[in-house]
């Protein structure tokens, strides 16, 4: 299957100014996702930046930036500026990989690609949360998906909430075998890029704080796939970066 990847990414950052540019391991961390990201089945790989000094490190190493507009409220919206800048139609997929995930694996990327297909325009991935701790934090993101692995519904809450197991007692002693993590890497078609960006914020998402919950409210499907290989955390903050050197391993690459 043919698709293409954007990383959207931008120097302002209110938790950590710079985020892109930060050095892990003698690579930048934009490089070490866009290498990670050429290391996929991905016809071409993007960087979707607001930011000059983003712009001139990406072509230093050899990798393709696209300017976009610099008043952009999220990724997806950089990503349709930049999708449309290069001049793709609406049935072109392409992959969304967040500018701060510099352990995404190629694997979890050609897996999002794939599902694609019929009448679901846009795609992510799930994880098993075996934690009950993660299954209660608000900020782990749930998600409930049918039969067929479309979403349901996806929250902050800890959804599906168990009826007669949940209590003050019971709480930390389930297993965590009903619940799933949304892992937030995308796949959409142009198309469904087209129309995400025309639409008003929903109520849901509002609340949420969750962009996805914004398709789910115009009746579109977003397919979402148990994923196959484990995608370390991402970094936040400046606090994460240990954590993801710790990763890369003596010689810088992902262990």
């Amino acid at each position: 299957m043919a698709f293409k990847v954007f990383i959207p990414a931008r120097y302002a950052s209110s938790r950590f100014p710079g985020k892109p540019l930060i050095d892990l391991a003698g690579k930048t961390m934009i490089q070490r996702v866009y290498e990670q990201a050429q290391k996929s089945r991905a016809d071409a790989v993007y960087v979707a930046t607001d930011d000059d000094r983003i712009r001139e490190a990406v072509q230093a190493f050899g990798g393709e930036a696209i300017m976009t507009r610099a008043d952009h409220e999220t990724g997806t919206d950089r990503i349709r500026e930049a999708a449309t800048a290069v001049g793709l139609a609406a049935d072109d997929i392409v992959v969304n990989v967040q500018g701060d995930e510099p352990l995404m694996p190629s694997q979890a990327i050609n897996q999002v690609a794939l599902g694609i297909h019929g009448q679901v325009r846009m795609s992510t991935l799930k994880e098993p949360l075996m934690d009950m701790t993660d299954v209660m934090n608000p900020n782990v993101v749930k998600v409930v998906a049918d039969a067929d692995d479309v979403a349901l519904y996806f929250s902050r809450a800890p959804v599906p909430w168990s009826r007669d197991d949940f209590g003050d007692e019971a709480l930390g002693t389930l297993p965590a075998t009903a619940w799933f993590r949304h892992l937030g890497v995308y796949a959409y078609t142009v198309g469904m890029l087209e129309h995400y960006v025309s639409w008003p914020t929903s109520q849901l998402e509002q609340l949420e704080k969750l962009e996805q919950l914004r398709v789910l409210a115009n009746g579109e499907k977003i397919r979402v796939l148990t994923c196959d290989a484990e995608i370390p955390p991402g970094i936040d903050a400046p606090e994460d970066v240990p954590r993801t050197l710790a990763r890369l391993g003596a010689e810088g690459e992902p262990t």
